[in-house]
């Protein structure tokens, strides 16, 4: 059992490089970061700068070269790619610029995609999908495919779509950047409202700076060093 004030997700003197043929490029050179049970953490930054690998890391879907992550104060250093996939099944949402949404399933069964994939029963993925349709204002387009949603809207399923299984954090990359302004307002407002509302924390990368005045932490990233 963990306490309220344990971080969801804990980075711990990370670093990680990639190789790109003989070059080394250093991505993170010993990062420390440590985020909160419904926190909306913003990182900013120039390209290149480290976000994407915060976040594939906080996500689980990299690993550091050193240093140590937590999730929920647990070392995931342990966890073999069956352990870490289940953990990100079960406990992490994630939200993408271009929404990755299904394009031949409707909307409530995107939605309930990630309840399906963790076998909840049937009754209950019904429940859950239909609340959380109601909370991003789109029940009515329930049976609707992607394609006849807006960029907005489309985006309103995605975050649905992250926070139907109640992770413990949303990892979001860019989620505004193909959004015009009105409709950017109305999806970060919303995020706020579910991250506050549901108690999950979101780790954001983002260069959009109406994001950020939402957010309630703003960090940022030059050449894999938190400033």
């Amino acid at each position: 059992m963990t306490s309220a004030d344990t971080p969801v997700v804990e980075l711990r003197g990370v670093r990680k490089t990639y190789r790109l043929g003989q070059h080394v490029i250093p991505a993170l050179q010993g990062v420390d970061l440590a985020v909160q049970r419904g926190e909306l953490l913003a990182l900013t930054g120039p390209s290149g700068s480290g976000k994407s690998t915060i976040l594939n890391l906080c996500g689980l879907v990299d690993t550091p070269d050193s240093g140590e992550i937590l999730f929920a104060g647990k070392s995931v250093d342990g966890l073999d790619e069956t352990g870490r996939t289940l953990l990100r099944r079960d406990a992490l949402g994630f939200v993408f610029q271009n929404f990755n949404l299904v394009p031949v399933m409707t909307v409530a069964e995107n939605v309930d995609y990630p309840l399906f994939i963790a076998g909840v029963p049937e009754a209950e993925r019904r429940e859950r999908v239909a609340a959380q349709l109601v909370a991003v204002g789109l029940h009515e387009h329930a049976q609707h495919l992607p394609d006849a949603l807006s960029g907005g809207e489309r985006q309103r399923v995605a975050i649905a779509r992250a926070l139907v299984k109640r992770p413990r954090l949303v990892i979001a990359d860019e989620p505004t950047a193909s959004l015009d302004s009105h409709t950017a307002d109305q999806v970060l407002d919303l995020m706020r409202e579910r991250c506050h509302a549901e108690g999950a924390a979101f780790v954001i990368a983002t260069h959009d700076s109406r994001l950020t005045q939402r957010c309630d932490r703003v960090l940022a990233l030059l050449d894999g060093r938190l400033q």
